[in-house]
């Protein structure tokens, strides 16, 4: 498991509370999506079970990683996603015997329950045990109020880490049990790292790309990794700035993006136009500022039906650069 990047300030506070012995038994791990949360949670919990199994095999007084040699037995029980003393709750795929499409709208109040024989037990390798949730957002309202029973009655030696995108959404009562652990977006630099990392293979000119498209989030970034978003950009900014009068930009973007082969593209077409438009509104201000903001409007109502509604990828990714279009002042 790879250290996480960025975000020292709170992956320090966590640690400093598990070392001071005060850890709280909830914890709201929020910020922005794709800035390396969960991937934080999952360490963190292996440093927290590994620490437990063997109180003595700590990182040292000066260290701030989570990282959990290979050969422990805690990570390689997680590693194979059989450590009897870790959850975790996640949206599940649609269709069973297909983990690698669409996932459910939520996370169910009967995940929620497949809690209770846990809790109904001691922890089997330590007095630890760690539930991970991500993300909480994703929870419907009867599983919320079935997990606030724990947080206010947690079971003994029983940590619960809760991913967040947007904590403001959460039930008052769960977010009043949880302390706090604020993530950032991170810098251009650190983004880059994480692509490098990530992306070992990428050449330079990409990596370049991914982080113009990152605004923060190296996860948001690797959804582009591989799709020449360069390109993609490159064409949506000509299109906004010449506002293609004779319809040709459009159509030759619509023909290329609209193929079969070429929906993860399209799809990465849909997420980049609405961001273009957004910080093009940044930049303005009177009847242009509000020319941009029902663009943006437009470019999020048609990108998000797009999918969902199985519209024509032609026919969309031509209406989308038109509304692209009217930001040529």
């Amino acid at each position: 498991m790879t250290s996480i990047i960025g975000n020292a300030a709170a992956q320090a506070a966590f640690m400093a509370a598990m070392r001071g012995g005060s850890l709280h038994h909830a914890w709201l791990i929020a910020g922005p999506q794709g800035v390396g949360k969960a991937s934080f949670a999952r360490s963190a919990a292996m440093r927290m079970l590994a620490d437990a199994a063997d109180p003595g095999a700590g990182p040292d007084a000066g260290s701030t990683g989570f990282e959990v040699p290979e050969g422990n037995r805690t990570r390689s029980l997680m590693e194979a996603g059989s450590h009897p003393d870790f959850r975790v709750l996640a949206r599940l795929p649609k269709d069973p015997e297909k983990p690698d499409q669409d996932l459910a709208r939520s996370i169910t109040i009967a995940q929620v329950r497949t809690l209770q024989p846990l809790f109904a037990t001691t922890p089997s390798m330590s007095l630890r045990r760690v539930v991970v949730i991500d993300a909480i957002d994703d929870l419907e309202r009867g599983g919320a109020n079935a997990l606030l029973k724990n947080l206010e009655e947690p079971p003994a030696g029983t940590i619960f880490l809760l991913v967040s995108h947007a904590p403001g959404r959460l039930l008052p009562t769960i977010r009043s049990r949880c302390r706090l652990l604020r993530f950032e977006a991170l810098s251009d630099g650190e983004v880059a790292t994480a692509i490098r990392t990530l992306q070992p293979d990428a050449d330079e000119g990409e990596v370049a790309a991914l982080v113009r498209a990152s605004d923060g989030a190296p996860g948001r970034a690797l959804r582009y990794a591989g799709l020449d978003i360069a390109a993609i950009d490159d064409a949506i900014a000509a299109i906004a700035q010449d506002g293609d009068r004779d319809n040709g930009r459009r159509l030759k973007l619509a023909k290329a993006l609209g193929l079969k082969a070429a929906q993860p593209r399209y799809e990465a077409f849909l997420d980049r136009a609405p961001a273009f438009i957004a910080d093009a509104a940044r930049t303005r201000s009177g009847p242009a500022l509000r020319s941009a903001l029902d663009a943006h409007a437009a470019a999020r109502d048609l990108a998000g039906a797009a999918i969902g509604l199985s519209l024509d990828a032609q026919a969309t990714v031509f209406e989308m650069a038109g509304i692209v279009a009217t930001l040529r002042q």
